[in-house]
């Protein structure tokens, strides 16, 4: 069994003869590699495991091994507030789907929307000499994108081309071999707060695995989620979990933008609780059986019963009409929805005219949601699910899986990245230099 945290009863001694034990348990199952996906949410956390047979080619699917769920721990508001309550609850998502694939796991690849997401997209140009375009000239315009960028406190987590011209002529997916006089590269990087993928990467290493880096859960929720014709004319994900709200932009076939606010399905049942007079649990069941953001008819005759906090037992339930509650959830949607809408504008990020939205997470799936983000966004909406891993059981194949999904279809198809991906204790004195041996290694991977 996985010892998830050390308990201040055991011994060092203790832990390390029981993670002895783990390693004999890994010989018994046997090694075979398997990748494994966690999804570190507010609300639950998710562990999909994948093996190198599970992954088809053919239509770009994949089939998961095992999954494994718990209710979350250790984390508030897209943040890790306990580390070894979260590592707690990582340890025994992985066991549980460890369970299920009869594989024993040795690390995992975490998926948040935590640690104030945010995306920068640099430019740069470089002259090209009379010879076809090569990875040397691909490597020269990408440093000198990242010249001179300084991201204090900030950790690089996706290093992504979205899109290279040469001459003037955009559009262009792979310009090696080609020839020109001018090679144009627009360039994104994806970073997370430094602190927070320490933290994670902490609790990931108390679970005992080894900690592969992380995924923005937006841009792991697009890949599982979106069609090829949404990703190329134009598309924006939101991915509404239960501690943060972000979105991920997709424009001619590259993700253009990444961004994050720190609101999510947890404040609509604070809310509900705090308007109801309720416990926490007790908001939560109401607002899943009888929430919505928008009006419906009888709700001001129709009467909803909530049980009251504490544990008096001759107090009665709380009874108020529907209507009160409609009136506490579609607000804070709205204005959720809106707050992204305005920071998007903001950005000026490359958005298409005729580009769709995407609803994923598990707060999407409150009645309502698609219907108030068509009426702010003034655009198609619809709900997305984890399509391109077909063979998920009906309880995790909702839209509040997603993310855990898209970083296996990551793994088996791309785009894949490279670099240090483990924080060291010794900090890496030039991170320009990290971040183009990282774009170099996309380079070599993707193109």
């Amino acid at each position: 069994m996985r010892l998830a945290i050390r308990e201040d009863s055991a011994s060092f001694a203790e832990a390390e003869r029981r993670s002895g034990s783990r390693d004999t348990l890994k010989v018994g199952l046997g090694r075979a590699p398997v990748t494994a996906a966690v999804d570190l949410g507010a609300s639950k956390v998710a562990c999909f495991i994948m093996k190198p047979e599970g992954v088809r080619h053919a239509d770009r699917t994949i089939t998961t091994a095992g999954v494994g769920y718990v209710q979350s721990r250790g984390v508030r508001g897209g943040a890790v507030i306990e580390v070894d309550e979260a590592a707690s609850a990582i340890a025994k998502a992985v066991e549980r789907a460890e369970a299920l694939a009869k594989v024993s796991v040795g690390g995992v690849t975490v998926a948040t929307a935590g640690g104030q997401l945010a995306s920068r997209r640099l430019t740069a140009s470089v002259s090209l000499g009379a010879r076809p375009i090569s990875d040397a000239d691909l490597s020269r315009a990408i440093s000198a994108a990242v010249s001179g960028l300084r991201m204090p406190g900030r950790q690089v987590i996706h290093v992504r081309p979205i899109g290279w011209s040469v001459d003037g002529a955009k559009g262009v997916r792979d310009p090696r071999a080609m020839y020109g006089r001018q090679l144009g590269l627009h360039l994104l990087l994806v970073s997370m707060d430094e602190q927070v993928y320490q933290t994670i990467a902490c609790c990931v290493e108390r679970a005992h695995l080894q900690f592969e880096g992380v995924v923005a859960a937006p841009f792991a929720s697009a890949l599982a989620t979106l069609e090829e014709d949404e990703m190329d004319l134009g598309s924006i994900l939101i991915d509404m979990g239960g501690g943060s709200t972000s979105l991920a932009v997709y424009a001619g076939g590259s993700l253009t933008h990444i961004d994050s606010l720190a609101v999510g399905g947890s404040h609509v049942t604070q809310d509900v609780a705090r308007g109801l007079s309720t416990s926490i649990i007790g908001a939560e069941r109401i607002k899943t059986l009888h929430g919505s953001a928008i009006a419906s008819s009888n709700e001001d005759r129709e009467m909803i019963e909530a049980p009251p906090r504490g544990d008096d037992p001759g107090a009665g339930p709380v009874v108020a009409p529907r209507s009160l509650l409609k009136g506490i959830i579609a607000p804070r949607v709205e204005e959720t929805l809106e707050l992204l809408r305005e920071r998007l504008r903001a950005s000026d990020a490359p958005v298409e005219a005729g580009a769709g939205i995407v609803l994923t997470g598990g707060a999407s799936q409150l009645a309502g949601v698609r219907e108030v983000a068509v009426r702010v966004f003034d655009r198609p909406v619809r709900l997305g699910r984890p399509r391109r891993v077909p063979h998920l059981a009906d309880a995790a194949s909702g839209p509040a899986f997603c993310a855990a999904a898209g970083v296996l279809h990551r793994a088996a198809f791309g785009p894949r990245e490279a670099g240090p991906r483990k924080p060291s204790s010794q900090r890496v004195k030039d991170a320009n230099g990290n971040v183009v041996a990282r774009a170099t290694a996309w380079l070599r991977d993707n193109l």
